[in-house]
């Protein structure tokens, strides 16, 4: 039977997730990623190697990608977050999403909450103009991927990109 562990420092925070308001009290040492995936329920945002050098956590806080496992849910206070269920719009997927699929961008799936996020953020820094390949494989060069080499990546984000300019 799991035991509930007492809260060693609650703390009251106040952010909006995915557009929508949160108010709850946390455990101080909590990171951004437990808290998402664990208290409400949105297993999007992935756990990898909880060091920040995967990329399989990456949220968007106020528009910035950030690795949710190295951010403390208190930190998030008063901010912005955006995970990968914010892009899907009912059972219409995001065109980042489409584009993945479309060009084999993803085999196992856990690195891809993370790619998206951060093409998500690539695609609102350089709207309006087209993206050249060597900035998408800087971009992510932060999201490490064991399946699929990149280039279906790579090939998805620039034609998404770049028709959207």
């Amino acid at each position: 039977m799991w035991k509930l562990t007492p809260m060693h420092d609650p703390r009251p925070i106040a952010l909006r997730v995915n557009g929508r308001s949160v108010e709850m009290t946390v455990d101080a040492r909590i990171n951004l990623a437990d808290f998402l995936r664990h208290e409400l329920r949105l297993t999007g945002t992935h756990v990898g190697c909880e060091h920040g050098v995967c990329g399989a956590c990456t949220v968007l806080v106020d528009g910035a990608s950030a690795r949710s496992c190295l951010m403390l849910a208190v930190q998030a206070n008063g901010r912005r977050i955006e995970t990968v269920e914010s892009l899907a719009n009912g059972s219409d997927l995001h065109p980042l999403q489409q584009a993945l699929a479309r060009h084999h961008g993803l085999q196992c799936g856990y690195c891809t909450p993370g790619v998206l996020m951060t093409l998500l953020e690539l695609s609102r820094e350089t709207a309006g103009r087209n993206v050249t390949e060597a900035e998408v494989r800087t971009a992510l060069s932060g999201n490490l991927c064991r399946c699929t080499g990149y280039q279906g990546m790579v090939r998805a984000a620039l034609e998404v990109l770049n028709n959207s300019a």
